[in-house]
């Protein structure tokens, strides 16, 4: 059965704004929402038990304690709630995953923010778009957040989450970055965070280690590149991690 298991309950939040984090198109969520809890040290506040979860256990490097792997935290002091998930969600069950999702978000009146990368040719710097379901669109005039130039899809979890809210009427907002679809883009993260995320929750975030990360993907990427270059046709199959972004 479908479920959310609260372990905080002392933490008070007041229609607090939540930032989804589930892995997707340049991992552009998940960098986000793991930026969101480990620099804000945001307070582990409950769990999701729904339809689609993998039934495993996760565990932090140098910790003991078992989690599930979609987990919610919350920061009183920025009246924020961040979404963080270590697994994907199976796309049979992307549906039944939404509606357990969309269910306590409307329950406790938390206005969500859904984080999706585009996988296109993009410039230096990333563009941010966004979309709106129920009343929220004007939330993204007021921030200057401009809708897509072409039209398109949110597909996968995050893609079932928005069109549950727009069967349900929820406001909800999707910000949508251009991304790399093939590597974790920790600088679309930025500017999601950045330009998205802050202005609509009304936060300043310190986004300075995600442009480490940038700097840090960039080296690998050139590196990689230029093995290739060299590589015979032998040594071109081999895969290497780039490490730390696995």
């Amino acid at each position: 059965m479908a479920r959310v298991q609260i372990r905080s309950d002392h933490v008070q939040l007041d229609e607090p704004v939540l930032v989804e984090g589930l892995p997707g198109a340049g991992l552009v969520g998940k960098i986000a929402v793991d930026h969101l809890v480990k620099t804000l040290e945001m307070e582990y506040y409950g769990a999701f038990y729904c339809e689609g979860l993998p039934q495993v256990a996760v565990y932090e490097g140098n910790s003991s304690p078992v989690r599930p792997p979609v987990r919610l935290y919350a920061d009183e002091e920025t009246n924020l709630m961040a979404l963080q998930s270590d697994v994907p969600v199976s796309p049979t069950q992307a549906s039944e995953f939404a509606s357990c999702v969309t269910g306590w978000i409307e329950e406790h009146d938390i206005f969500p923010l859904y984080l999706s990368g585009l996988a296109e040719e993009k410039s230096d710097i990333p563009e941010l778009y966004g979309i709106a379901t129920g009343d929220a669109e004007p939330v993204l005039d007021e921030m200057g957040i401009v809708p897509p130039r072409g039209g398109g899809m949110v597909t996968g979890p995050t893609g079932a989450l928005l069109h549950k809210a727009t069967e349900t009427d929820l406001d909800a907002v999707g910000l949508i970055v251009q991304t790399d679809a093939q590597f974790p883009d920790p600088e679309a993260a930025r500017i999601t965070l950045e330009h998205g995320v802050g202005p609509i929750a009304d936060i300043d975030i310190d986004t300075s280690r995600l442009i480490e990360r940038a700097d840090e993907i960039q080296n690998a990427r050139e590196q990689l590149a230029e093995r290739l270059q060299e590589a015979t046709r032998d040594e071109s199959s081999e895969a290497q991690p780039i490490r730390g972004f696995q």
